[in-house]
């Protein structure tokens, strides 16, 4: 692998759609859109790039995100650390959140209306959970609404 120092990374060209690529990778209702555009910024070693994907690794709520970040950075020879997974929530208040959408839906909503309702009022809380249990989302989500379920029974 060739290293490059700061000045030599200065030169390399940015990619032609570099402000789309920097748009999609900080858009937080679409991981797989931020996921793609680390791919492809991941290509180009210029101070501009690792200045974003460096912002990315440390703060991108979904963690698959910030480890495809420093991947990048890695392999660019930068001296960086992978950040500790965030425990707890990731979007601060979710549980508020949550309770106001499934109180907002009649009281016999099914789940699937929950989901639909969530996805529409708050899609970067829908993608960033999806995004950070993968194939235990939906279980994950369930579970939550059948808890917020009983608490909001309970009154």
């Amino acid at each position: 692998m060739i290293r490059l120092n700061n000045k030599e990374a200065k030169k390399i060209e940015l990619p032609a759609n570099y402000e789309e690529l920097k748009k999609s990778a900080n858009r937080t209702s679409n991981w797989r859109e931020r996921l793609d555009a680390i791919e492809e910024l991941g290509q180009f070693k210029n101070k501009q790039v690792i200045d974003v994907l460096t912002h990315i690794m440390n703060n991108d709520a979904v963690y698959k995100i910030q480890e495809a970040a420093y991947r990048k950075l890695k392999a660019f020879g930068e001296d960086v650390q992978l950040p500790s997974r965030k425990k707890g929530e990731l979007i601060k208040g979710l549980r508020k959140i949550l309770l106001r959408i499934k109180k907002s839906l009649p009281e016999d909503h099914t789940f699937n209306e929950f989901e639909e309702k969530l996805k529409k009022m708050r899609m970067d809380i829908y993608d960033t959970y999806e995004g950070e249990k993968g194939a235990d989302f939906d279980n994950w989500l369930e579970n939550t609404w059948t808890a917020l379920s009983k608490k909001v029974n309970i009154k």
